[in-house]
């Protein structure tokens, strides 16, 4: 005997079964979501008149049609304009709804909160339904104004969610060193809580942003040949024609959804190690 000892090796448990399957199944998972924007970004390539895979030809000729199009641009610039007022009207409102449902204890709170996010639970054509039977009586249906309207309910949920978030991390008794040394609650709010929860605002407006722009049934409750948003024009086109000029619009709004995400993720806070 040389007083060696043999290391024990690690033996193939059940649990490294259920791991590897585990991360099996999320890979497969990922690969089903991701294979229909990897399937339709070469398509938009394609200079061709009809969709196909692979593509015949590299152009930017669908690019080019999307954009000397005013029905489709002018969908695009109808959802940006849309989804900006939309992000603004929800900040707006979402902003002290969130703070007071955060920091006041007053009674019917938990309902007044499940009240608030019931557009995020109930299914969207309902929604949808509801809002156009409501701006129909208001004479506010083919109007933007009322297509703001309707995505700033389906948003508010989101916004609300974001912001309470960041309300439970901010430190309350800034707020009251701030209160005792005569500040306003209007400066508190401000200078105070607004700074500590700066990420959860833009987190929120980004989502407010993205949900608005990709929204089509609410939008195809309320919108009109005067107010058509950009993914009730794609609908429509694939309802009555199949052109190719989808597969350029479907790999924009890929990449935008894509630099929103990325957005959200740099914006989320990072743990701190101890020293």
């Amino acid at each position: 005997m040389n007083g060696s000892r043999t290391v024990p090796q690690p033996h193939f448990t059940a649990r490294h079964a259920w791991r590897l399957a585990g991360a099996a199944a999320a890979w497969v998972g990922y690969v089903f979501l991701l294979m229909p924007s990897l399937v339709v970004i070469p398509i938009s390539f394609g200079g061709g008149q009809e969709l196909s895979f692979p593509p015949r030809q590299l152009s930017l000729a669908l690019f080019r049609q999307f954009l000397s199009d005013p029905a489709w641009w002018g969908s695009a610039l109808q959802s940006l304009l849309v989804a900006a007022c939309v992000t603004v009207l929800s900040l707006l409102i979402a902003l002290p709804a969130s703070y007071a449902l955060a920091r006041g204890r007053f009674r019917g709170r938990r309902v007044v909160e499940l009240v608030s996010l019931a557009p995020m639970l109930v299914p969207v054509v309902v929604l949808g339904l509801g809002m156009y039977m409501h701006l129909a009586a208001l004479h506010m249906v083919n109007t933007t104004i009322g297509v703001v309207l309707a995505h700033t309910v389906a948003t508010i949920p989101f916004m609300l969610v974001a912001l309470g978030a960041g309300l439970r991390h901010a430190d309350p008794a800034l707020e009251t060193a701030a209160m005792i040394m005569g500040a306003s609650r209007l400066r508190i709010f401000m200078e105070v809580v607004l700074p500590q929860i700066r990420p959860s605002v833009l987190v929120g407006a980004l989502f407010a942003f993205l949900i608005s722009f990709d929204e089509v049934i609410i939008a195809y409750f309320i919108t009109g040949p005067e107010t058509l948003t950009l993914p009730v024009k794609m609908y429509s086109a694939i309802r009555w024609e199949v052109s190719p000029v989808l597969a350029a619009v479907s790999t924009l709004l890929t990449l935008l959804s894509l630099v929103v995400c990325l957005a959200i993720m740099a914006l989320q806070p990072t743990p701190h190690k101890p020293d």
